[in-house]
């Protein structure tokens, strides 16, 4: 093996560098073996990443048993459920680069010949991925796990109900007291959010990339099982060390598709977008936009999962894990399974094991899907020359014209949704609320949700150069690039135009003269930057357009 961790701790030169590891209690035996790193998400301020500290314990506990030494360490982590519709919401798309570039940084001063990344909300999992891929050293990521379901009137709920409640509280459709019981039960403990929203869209990404283990990810958080998964994923880095085993070699091409398979059949976040092009572009792989509607469209939907199916996160554990959607995907060609994994063995071998709990009605056969084409779809037109992207589960029209209302921030939409002023048949526009524009490209799940919440989800659509959570549902197009603060077509839209957005064509179009549009666009200034200085500024500086991931360093 060829153990980065030499240079710090071999050679009479080093006895500095040991001397103070003794005196934390490392011996001469633990700095002789492979040294991993954990890189913790830990954060006390939410209840998905709550437990982590438990569950790097029972990782150090496995590392310790395949004969290395665990070193642990934290990064960051910011809730998009508590910060969402709020300035705060800003900050989670940055935090991506954060936690990447965190680890990145502690890794390279550290030497770790390995790395187990524990993630869980949101940003943390394409932040540790990034990191690996960056870094290209032997490295697992193992996600913390689902919450369990909070439980009203006989239903499972999660807090995407909570979300809605807002709206429908506001429409007069339920009381303050089934609000407030709402609110009280739908959070029963600690885990990430319990749809197949951002965090368990990534976890399946994870898992179908072959970064993380199968069958580690749908574990829930407070399950007993959690802490073997851990020890478990210990004992595959070392081996994973041992053998060079590193992300690049991983995830190829092929193994990206097999990523965006698993989002499709499971009608996973649009935010799936934005992290897989960015850890395409660690990786060197060239993947573009356009190909996500290649995959999605010859994949399945067969997953019933929340916002817009019936089952939660853990149901899905239940039902034997991602390692049953693995075994249908490959079985059915949609997915590669010669492409190797961190576990040392192929994608196709791992599935082959999976057990399926009979009678379960979560992960549907292939002779049955929900739907004949997944869950994502990427539009194209004068309004998003550089594309949009829209979670088509749920939704049972293709087409939407109506006219234009337009708002230049979220706050602003949230007020015209909760005053009753959308009306059936609009476009709501909200706009610089890009990756610059924003900055950070806020999550609309306030918005989106007291839409659906008002009883407008069937006749209202919206666009934004914003982000949709994945417990966002409903005719509701994301990314749109270019987007308002580098001039794109959003910034020229005025209320009362007309837009048609075209699902079967793939298209989203602004009806408007050239003329006029030209007029509009001669009268237009680029507003200034939200921030000046400190780490929002950089941001802005730095980072690129949503349709190639949001990045803030271009590879190639």
């Amino acid at each position: 093996m060829q153990l980065p961790s030499r240079t710090l701790y071999e050679g009479p030169e080093r006895a500095p560098a040991r001397a103070q590891l003794k005196g934390i209690g490392f011996t001469d035996e633990d700095l002789r073996k492979p040294i991993i790193g954990i890189a913790n998400t830990w954060i006390g301020t939410m209840p998905c990443n709550w437990l982590l500290r438990d569950i790097a314990k029972e990782v150090a506990r496995g590392i310790r048993e395949a004969g290395g030494t665990p070193m642990e360490f934290n990064t960051i982590a910011i809730s998009d459920g508590i910060t969402m519709g709020t300035q705060g919401m800003k900050t989670s798309l940055i935090s991506r680069e954060v936690v990447a570039d965190s680890i990145e940084l502690v890794t390279r001063g550290h030497m770790f010949d390995g790395l187990v990344c524990l993630v869980a909300c949101d940003k943390t999992i394409p932040g540790a991925a990034l990191a690996l891929l960056r870094l290209n050293i032997p490295g697992v990521i193992l996600y913390g796990g689902s919450i369990l379901p909070g439980h009203y009137k006989g239903k499972d709920i999660t807090i995407q109900e909570v979300f809605e409640a807002v709206g429908a509280f506001s429409a007069g459709k339920i009381t303050e007291t089934e609000f407030k019981q709402i609110e009280d039960c739908a959070s029963p403990g600690p885990g990430a959010c319990g749809g197949q929203f951002t965090a368990n869209t990534m976890a399946t990404v994870m898992e179908m990339i072959g970064l993380s283990p199968i069958n580690t990810a749908m574990v829930p958080q407070v399950d007993e099982r959690k802490s073997d998964v851990a020890a478990y994923c210990g004992r595959v880095i070392l081996d994973a060390v041992k053998n060079e085993r590193r992300p690049r070699a991983i995830c190829t091409r092929q193994a990206f598709e097999n990523a965006i398979a698993g989002v499709a059949a499971t009608g996973g976040s649009t935010n799936a977008v934005l992290h897989l092009l960015a850890m395409a572009n660690e990786a060197s792989v060239k993947l573009k936009i356009d190909d996500f509607n290649t995959v999605s469209e010859r994949t399945p939907l067969i997953v019933s999962l929340r916002p817009a199916g019936e089952f939660v996160a853990a149901d899905v554990d239940k039902a034997g894990g991602i390692g049953v959607l693995a075994k249908r995907l490959v079985e059915g060609g949609y997915a590669d399974g010669s492409l190797l994994t961190v576990t040392g063995k192929t994608l196709g071998e791992e599935a082959a094991a999976a057990v399926e709990t009979p009678g379960q009605q979560v992960i549907r056969p292939l002779s049955n899907p929900i739907k004949k084409t997944g869950g994502l779809v990427i539009l194209r037109g004068s309004l998003a020359p550089d594309g949009g992207v829209i979670k088509v589960t749920g939704i049972a029209e293709n087409r939407h014209e109506g006219p234009a209302r337009v708002f230049n921030c979220e706050e602003d939409t949230m007020h015209a949704v909760t005053e009753g002023r959308i009306q059936s048949g609009d476009i709501v526009v909200i706009r610089y609320e890009g990756p610059k524009g924003g900055p950070g490209m806020r999550e609309m799940l306030g918005v989106t949700s007291a839409i659906m919440g008002a009883g407008l989800g069937d006749s209202v659509a919206l666009l934004t150069d914003g982000r949709f959570s994945g417990a966002t549902r409903g005719f509701m197009v994301g990314h749109v690039a270019p987007e308002a603060f580098d001039g794109g077509p959003i910034a020229f839209v005025e209320d009362g135009d007309t837009i048609i957005i075209d699902i079967a064509e793939r298209r989203i179009d602004l009806v408007l003269d050239a003329a006029t549009l030209a007029e509009r666009k001669a009268k237009w200034t680029a507003p200034a930057p939200a921030f000046r200085s400190g780490v929002m500024a950089k941001y802005i500086k730095l980072v690129g357009s949503a349709s190639e991931g949001a990045v803030t360093s271009q590879v190639f």
